[in-house]
């Protein structure tokens, strides 16, 4: 799969705006806006876009917050493999409209609901909340849903590249698989 983009909106109360996937890859589960980085595009610009196409809303790509780098793994459909850059957006224009794709709800942090979503949020995305920056690896199990394994690193900041390469050997840097 190519690289993606996850972005979660804030609004200023610190509620979290995610949205019910209708269709595809994901569908009925929460999560954050994003989708695919397309040719000749970068990760800020792929965000912005996804932003937009998913749930009307516009942002500035110079006004998100790289939070995280992962690669998701997926062994017994390595088609689903790919790296994703996680976004946290708190400015933006617009109101969040609900698109073919996303049917868009806000959350109170403690409200979120984990259990309508990928198995990993659980673990990862309560960290970003608490402020923490992190590279990772999340591997599947062979139904695709359950995790296997988790390593997930806090960084000071995230690299921000433009080359699948050398984002893989960014995250990859320290790995250990225990």
């Amino acid at each position: 799969m190519k690289p993606t983009t996850l972005g979660f909106p804030v609004d200023g109360n610190g509620n979290i705006l995610l949205g019910r996937k209708r269709r595809g890859f994901g569908a009925d589960k929460y999560n954050g806006f994003g989708g695919k980085v397309q040719d000749g595009e970068i990760f800020r610009d792929c965000m912005v876009r996804e932003l937009f196409e998913e749930v009307s809303l516009v942002a500035d790509p110079n006004h998100l917050d790289a939070v995280a780098l992962f690669d998701f793994v997926f062994p017994a459909a390595p088609e689903l493999t790919h790296i994703g850059y996680v976004y946290m957006i708190s400015q933006y224009e617009g109101l969040p409209l609900m698109s073919e794709e996303m049917e868009p709800q806000w959350f109170a942090i403690q409200d979120i609901p984990y259990e309508s979503m990928w198995k990993g949020d659980r673990v990862w995305l309560p960290e970003l909340f608490k402020g923490y920056r992190l590279k990772g690896v999340i591997t599947f199990a062979d139904d695709n849903e359950a995790v296997d394994h988790m390593w997930l690193q806090p960084v000071e900041t995230i690299a921000e590249l433009e080359d699948e390469v050398l984002c893989k050997e960014w995250i990859y840097e320290g790995y250990s698989h225990e």
